[in-house]
């Protein structure tokens, strides 16, 4: 298998491409599948996605499929994240006012500091309470793949991006439905209840049901709350990018010189978010980019799920499940104490 990977890295793009078809048309119908069901049941498209590719794990080592795969679950991945920018202004951030940006950006940054607190508390590898942390503080799944595209690769890195991948949709499926209840409980402002639930919650769809279920003004303020954590995803990755660079020369190999500074995906991150800003991306074109950045991010998990098994996922075990349920409940307990702070504060 690695002799197989190795010829395909070094064949001509033409070549390497007609080989990724295989594995890469199953990793679409996947998608397609896990979309077709989200859209019967309810649920978001990466769970469905990433459920039904640990079922073939079996097909990632064929040597047919193989090949698209690992493209999709690499390549394809990255530029998902990298569109995710046509989402993001300047302007919506600014019209937050500075005390929501404040307090948001504050949950973001402690959070990541609590997971890989809470990860050394509980013994786990400092890798994976950066991938606990970052996932929770930005954008669930989108986020925890990110961040391990630019983290050391090893033998656990699949499993624990999985493992924080599944841990986040679900947890984060919960907060949709309990978020607004509680919100409502403490009769939140529409604003504030945005904070909140914008503030915490990890994925972008499960964002705007929960905050378009307490009505229009609580949903446009949770939408763009969040779109600010996820516009946080260029600094958080960059960062932990220079982290983890392993130290090195250039007068190495080509083969073995360091990754870039900064990672091509976080470049065309930041270039979609600034074309957005200056207005040089068209309402139409908008609208496609974030369609194709959440069918590429669907496709690769998809893929990232064929590539590991549920018997490598159960190996996680509880301490990896409390660590992203303790950096779930700091974020929302911080965001929640934001909204309420403010309430006072402008009453």
């Amino acid at each position: 298998m690695r002799s197989m990977m190795l010829r395909y890295m070094r064949m001509p793009p033409w070549q390497s491409w007609g080989l990724a078809l295989p594995g890469a048309g199953l990793c679409g119908l996947i998608a397609l599948a896990a979309s077709f069901v989200a859209s019967l049941h309810g649920g978001t498209p990466m769970l469905y996605a990433l459920l039904f590719g640990t079922t073939l794990h079996y097909l990632h080592a064929e040597v047919r499929t193989a090949p698209g795969v690992r493209f999709c679950a690499s390549t394809l991945l990255r530029l998902g994240v990298g569109l995710l920018g046509a989402r993001i202004t300047l302007s919506q951030i600014a019209a937050l006012g500075w005390p929501t940006v404040v307090i948001t950006i504050l949950g973001a940054a402690t959070t990541l500091l609590a997971g890989v607190a809470m990860a050394r508390h509980l013994r786990l590898p400092g890798t994976l309470g950066v991938l606990a942390g970052g996932a929770t503080a930005i954008c669930g799944a989108s986020a925890a793949m990110a961040i391990a595209a630019v983290l050391p690769q090893d033998a656990t890195r699949e499993r624990e991006t999985l493992s924080v991948v599944v841990l986040a949709t679900l947890l984060s499926t919960v907060a949709m439905l309990a978020y607004p209840l509680i919100a409502t409980f403490l009769h939140l402002p529409p604003a504030l209840a945005g904070l909140f639930i914008g503030g915490s919650i990890h994925d972008v769809a499960q964002v705007v049901v929960a905050g378009y279920a307490l009505g229009n003004e609580a949903g446009d303020a949770a939408s763009v709350v969040k779109l600010l954590r996820v516009s946080l995803l260029a600094v958080v990755v960059t960062g932990v990018a220079l982290a983890f660079r392993p130290p090195g020369s250039a007068a190495l190999p080509a083969a073995s010189r360091r990754p870039p500074l900064i990672p091509g995906f976080v470049l065309l991150f930041l270039a979609m978010a600034a074309w957005h800003s200056l207005g040089w991306l068209p309402g139409p074109l908008q609208a496609s980019l974030g369609q194709a950045s959440q069918a590429c991010l669907t496709v690769g998990v998809a893929a990232l799920g064929m590539k590991t098994s549920f018997l490598e996922l159960t190996r996680s075990g509880r301490r990896t499940a409390l660590l992203m349920g303790f950096t779930t409940g700091w974020i929302g307990l911080l965001m929640l104490g934001g909204a309420l702070w403010l309430r006072v504060g402008n009453p």
